[in-house]
């Protein structure tokens, strides 16, 4: 039987939260470097230009790439066969110290956007926790954790509606992102989720869209609020076409939404001497 100590848990917590700060993903980078590459206009070329100088020096010094350093989504996976030690409290707990390091860490003090009552007092609560958690228990004797820190300016676009059997999701589609404006950074990703009750989909949602607000540019958020609305498309529904959605134009792929593992906590990985 495997046991997850109250310390590692939290090492592991905040430790992910400072490298999201100051690593872009890697096919990120990539990508976004091939552009540049292929860019004609010069103003677009320029501003690829400043994407790319920012991610690198955020690299060098570890340096958050964006003022907003974003709302914590953690996503645990937690194994049947796993025993605690050390915790307590509980594993929400546990999560939320891990947060308070992570964004406290007097190497590379992160900004804390999270306010204890959002509508009336607003009062700021200095380390930005409580965390969105979400648990699931599994089969196997490990636990799996998935953290995200997502940006204002993606959780201010996301979009929630419950429609009719008759109406179009394509004439929605059409109707609300032009109504969207600017706000979120670049480059824009528009991920559809259907199916489900509200509380069910919210949650669907929330999992798929772990990685959208790692690049700069987000607006500042104040809300703490589980409904994450930018969604990724599901493979089981046919498209506007007839056509079974699934196979995409690989430009436009995205890993599977796990923002950062503990187990890929190894030296040099995405570090500053990789392109």
């Amino acid at each position: 039987m495997t046991t997850i100590r109250h310390a590692d848990l939290v090492e592991s917590v905040a430790a992910a939260l400072q490298y999201i700060s100051y690593y872009h993903p890697a096919d990120y980078i990539s990508h976004l470097a091939r552009a540049y590459a292929q860019e004609q206009s010069p103003a677009a070329k320029d501003a690829i230009a400043q994407i790319l100088t920012n991610s690198k020096m955020c690299a060098e010094g570890r340096r958050p790439i964006c003022q907003d350093t974003g709302i914590v989504n953690v996503f645990l996976k937690i194994g049947m066969d796993v025993r605690f030690e050390g915790f307590k409290g509980s594993i929400e707990d546990a999560v939320n110290e891990g947060v308070r390091k992570g964004y406290g860490d007097p190497e590379n003090k992160l900004r804390a956007s999270i306010v204890a009552d959002p509508h009336f007092d607003r009062k700021n609560t200095g380390d930005n926790t409580p965390a969105v958690i979400h648990m699931s228990v599994v089969p196997g004797n490990t636990v799996d954790v998935q953290i995200a820190a997502k940006g204002g300016g993606s959780e201010n676009k996301s979009k929630f509606v419950m429609m009719n059997p008759s109406d179009s999701l394509v004439d929605w589609v059409l109707k609300t992102v032009p109504s969207m404006g600017a706000g979120w950074c670049p480059p824009g990703m528009l991920g559809i989720g259907i199916g489900g009750t509200a509380e069910k989909q919210a949650r669907r949602a929330a999992h798929r869209t772990v990685r959208q607000d790692q690049c700069p540019g987000h607006r500042r958020t104040g809300t703490r609020r589980p409904d994450h609305g930018a969604r990724r498309e599901d493979r089981n529904v046919s498209n506007a076409r007839g056509q079974q959605t699934g196979r995409h134009d690989s430009q436009l792929r995205r890993d599977p939404p796990c923002a950062l593992r503990a187990r890929w906590f190894r030296p040099g990985l995405h570090g500053p001497s990789q392109p």
